[in-house]
């Protein structure tokens, strides 16, 4: 078996690209390495539940034949990607974690995967996630636990944990996630990269049956903040198959320059009611102290939140996944996760009226966040607010989240930010945890302001020392 080079493995996309395209790399050699790679690290992983090896080889030798003739290329070409197994790519299974769709060859590729490829990426593999994209944990009744890079009995997060996993362990630079209620910010905290939500209609969706869903969004995790600029600049919108996508695109052509200065950055450990590890506490603390280095204000805010902030998005997802998937439910349900069953009990037992009262309750959560952006030009949070927990569902200890000591006990921070869907918001690493797993900072920024998300998390890249690798 080839060994990897772990330099080049874990290279970042933006610099793959330029060496590529000065004719100082091959293609062929990033695609070949990255097979190569996910041979070493995919059995302990579970990172990846397809690997395309004949067609990645095939897309690289194009690549390659494209660079020596002197044709005009993308910004991510011949880079090695990694798609999530709930995007849907022609010719190519596509289970959605799920028996449902065990089979499944969808007679088209998803607006995400077309831009990517567009831009010069070769997709190696799609990554597991968790049935229907459902929960923070990656292991489903199909594929088993995905397990994290930096401790193997723990979680990379989910939804997108097979991503956060890929790019963690230097398969590929960047994988593309979903991200419904932290499903990208999630495994990127737990695993040590950057993982970024854009606001609502930034990427356009057309993955799920739906166009009009309003929690939903595509995302990158990758091996640093310009790389995730890389990806949102390749990947945004607008475009016609989403009707909710944002017409005006973004300049992203040059790289983040991380200049803070001047900047007002409001810094809630809680967002008013969760219960943070302390670990986690202070390194969110460090990286707001980094940021006051770099000439930044930084402000303590409060949203005001409260647990029930946090069930209001649970009852939304139950109604979600009761909509899209619960007529499976009756073939299948011997085979499903048992978790994917009682969100789908749940959400047939809330009434229309009761749905949309809900919106009454999601403007509250934005009144209180927005008065904490009021002022600043972004918020920071932890992303997590405990470590990652274990890597399979039969392992894990019961979790009580709502205590009598009147905090919350959930480890996710998130998922709330999905209720005020145009807000951009992304995690970088700042960190590890006693436990040696990573921590996590969230950036939250203003309906559609990525680019001040970008400058921030660069900020953090540029004061705060490297986490390093993961020891696989």
């Amino acid at each position: 078996m080839t060994v990897a080079d772990l330099d080049l493995a874990y290279m970042p996309a933006h610099e793959m690209a330029r060496r590529v395209a000065a004719g100082e790399i091959s293609p062929v050699e990033l695609v070949d390495n990255a097979l190569a790679r996910i041979d070493e690290v995919n059995g302990p992983l579970n990172a990846f539940c397809f690997v395309w090896r004949d067609e990645a080889r095939a897309a690289a030798c194009d690549a390659a034949d494209a660079v020596v003739r002197g044709d005009k290329i993308g910004p991510l070409h011949g880079v090695p990607i990694a798609l999530k197994d709930t995007t849907p790519t022609r010719g190519h299974v596509t289970t959605l974690g799920s028996y449902t769709h065990e089979h499944w060859v969808p007679d088209h590729d998803a607006t995400i995967a077309t831009s990517l490829q567009r831009a010069g990426a070769i997709v190696v593999g799609k990554t597991t996630t968790p049935e229907f994209a459902h929960a923070l944990v990656t292991d489903s009744p199909l594929w088993g636990p995905t397990r994290n890079p930096w401790d193997l009995s723990r979680t990379p997060g989910g939804s997108s944990g097979g991503s956060g996993a890929a790019v963690a362990a230097g398969c590929v630079p960047i994988a593309e996630g979903s991200d419904m209620g932290g499903s990208v910010r999630i495994p990127a905290s737990w695993c040590g990269v950057v993982g970024l939500k854009p606001g609502l209609g930034r990427i356009p969706m057309d993955v799920l049956p739906g166009l009009y869903d309003d929690i939903s969004h595509h995302g990158p995790l990758a091996r640093c903040v310009d790389d995730a600029r890389l990806f949102l600049s390749a990947a945004q919108g607008p475009n016609e198959v989403d009707l909710m996508s944002v017409t005006t695109p973004l300049d992203l052509s040059a790289a983040i320059d991380g200049d803070v200065r001047g900047m007002r950055i409001g810094l809630s450990i809680d967002l008013g009611c969760w219960a943070v590890d302390p670990g986690i506490e202070a390194a969110v603390r460090s990286a707001a102290d980094a940021l006051a280095a770099a000439g930044a204000t930084i402000v303590e805010v409060n949203p005001g939140l409260t647990p029930r902030a946090e069930l209001l998005w649970a009852e939304l997802w139950a109604v979600f996944m009761a909509a899209y998937y619960g007529h499976l439910a009756d073939e299948f349900g011997t085979r499903m996760d048992p978790d994917v069953l009682q969100l789908i009990e749940r959400g047939r037992s809330i009434s229309a009226v009761d749905y949309k009262r809900l919106e009454i309750e999601r403007s509250a959560v934005w009144r209180g966040i927005s008065q904490s952006l009021a002022g600043c030009a972004a918020m920071l949070c932890p992303t997590m607010a405990q470590p990652p927990i274990a890597a399979a569902k039969v392992d894990q200890a019961p979790r009580d989240f709502a205590r009598d000591d009147g905090r919350y006990h959930s480890p996710d921070m998130t998922a709330i930010f999905n209720l005020v869907a145009p807000c951009p918001a992304m995690s970088v690493p700042v960190g590890l945890h006693s436990s040696g797993t990573p921590v996590g900072a969230q950036i939250v920024g203003h309906r559609w302001d990525e680019p001040t998300v970008l400058k921030i998390g660069r900020a953090l890249e540029l004061s705060l020392p490297e986490i390093g690798r993961p020891l696989l």
